[in-house]
């Protein structure tokens, strides 16, 4: 018998756990998310899969924080950004964190229960790769590549559940969430460069070293030649255009306030990508409502 460790009385360490007073990462994986149901259904999506997918969306983000944090549980404590974090600062137990997982995930899959089979079948990916990543940043330096898959997987499943297939408009959206993932993200792993090679963890930020900047610009640019791939397809209207230009601008700036490296430059610059995530989300949608 599963001895039961979740108790109601820590509902602020387990909330901590699952990163709600930080939602930056549900937008990140909110916006693509709703790329795609937009572009499969060709406007809005139906109340069903909108509720499925955003409630999905936030429950799983919040798995992968617990997860994440169970698995740098010996890591945490001894970088600056993250000693403070529940199980390093003692108040959560990494038991707690594995039922906390769990839980997590038997409420997304009742979700994923409510779609067609073929959907339920691609869930069992997202559940390997938002698993997984946690624990590659003791085995390659591109941990941010897995990252990009899991967070970029809820694509595949939008254009399955809505549409019934998979075309090649999907895995343009695949790569070009990818990219846009693993730019982002080195730009957040460059904030804790410094910690991580004093303890050996790995990342795109220190495999890169000086070229980190360039690397960035250079999936931002794949990112972008893969929406307009997707705009010649879908002969998208000049919202989703404006909306690719105002993305442009945004890379810029973020490249240019972060040329010194500085920790607090890079963190905001990855921040911001929740802006560019909502830019393209709204010339997609504008374009829909135009049409």
């Amino acid at each position: 018998m599963i001895q039961w460790h979740l108790k109601l009385s820590n509902w602020r360490a387990y909330s901590r756990l699952m990163r709600m007073e930080k939602p930056i990462g549900i937008y990140l994986l909110l916006w693509p998310t709703f790329w795609a149901l937009w572009i499969a259904a060709e406007g809005m999506p139906s109340w069903h899969h909108f509720i499925v997918f955003s409630l999905g969306v936030v429950i799983m983000r919040a798995a992968g924080c617990v997860i994440n944090d169970y698995a740098d549980r010996d890591f945490d404590g001894h970088v600056e950004r993250t000693k403070l974090r529940p199980i390093p600062a003692g108040d959560a137990t990494a038991k707690e964190a594995l039922q906390l997982f769990t839980l997590l995930i038997v409420l997304a899959f009742a979700l994923v229960l409510t779609l067609d089979i073929k959907t339920i079948l691609l869930s069992f990916v997202a559940l390997l790769l938002a698993a997984s990543y946690p624990f590659m940043k003791r085995y390659t330096h591109f941990p941010q590549i897995v990252l990009g898959a899991a967070f970029s997987w809820s694509i595949p499943m939008a254009f399955m559940a809505v549409s019934g297939e998979l075309s090649a408009t999907v895995w343009l959206l695949y790569l070009a969430n990818l990219a846009w993932t693993v730019a982002y993200d080195t730009y957040y792993a460059m904030v804790d460069r410094e910690d991580d090679l004093k303890i050996g963890v790995k990342s795109t930020a220190i495999a890169f070293g000086r070229y980190d900047l360039i690397a960035i610009l250079l999936l931002q640019i794949i990112m972008l030649a893969s929406f307009i791939a997707i705009g010649q397809l879908h002969q998208m209207s000049w919202p989703f255009y404006l909306a690719l230009a105002l993305s442009t601008l945004m890379f810029i700036k973020q490249f240019w306030s972060s040329r010194l490296r500085d920790r607090q430059a890079c963190f905001k610059a990855f921040l911001d990508n929740h802006y560019v995530g909502l830019a393209v989300f709204l010339g997609i949608a504008a374009h829909y409502f135009f049409v």
